[in-house]
């Protein structure tokens, strides 16, 4: 079993800048693709960010694209989410998923297989 913890989301203002970390706990972490993912009311949950169990690999949503900067610490089985020149339009409740199917597309939630319980990113205009 493996368990995610999200923090750091908070209110911002358009502009600002945000890290999330996800702490995992449970199986080797650096075995895990991770991915985030966000998801504004009323919508999907969409895909943000993917790195690689190297880390060398990584990839973005274009509307994050240049914007946001997914990195990991396998000492400290944390993955991050730099999240620079915030917009309204990301608002959301942010994700961090471990991947469990590569079969699967990168970029689609059915192939994470752990979640966590998301945080709370707003950014004001």
């Amino acid at each position: 079993q493996v368990q995610l913890a999200e923090s750091g989301g908070g209110l911002v203002q358009a502009g600002d800048s945000l890290r999330l970390s996800c702490a995992v706990s449970g199986r080797t972490f650096s075995l895990y693709d991770m991915g985030w993912f966000r998801q504004a009311p009323g919508k999907e949950r969409d895909f943000v960010a993917f790195i690689s169990t190297s880390g060398r690999s990584a990839e973005y949503a274009d509307s994050v694209k240049g914007r946001f900067t997914i990195s990991r610490d396998d000492a400290k089985n944390t993955v991050y989410l730099q999240m620079n020149s915030l917009k309204p339009e990301d608002t959301a409740v942010y994700y961090c998923a471990a991947r469990t199917n590569s079969r699967v597309q990168l970029t689609s939630r059915h192939g994470y297989g752990y979640w966590g319980q998301g945080t709370q990113v707003t950014v004001s205009s």
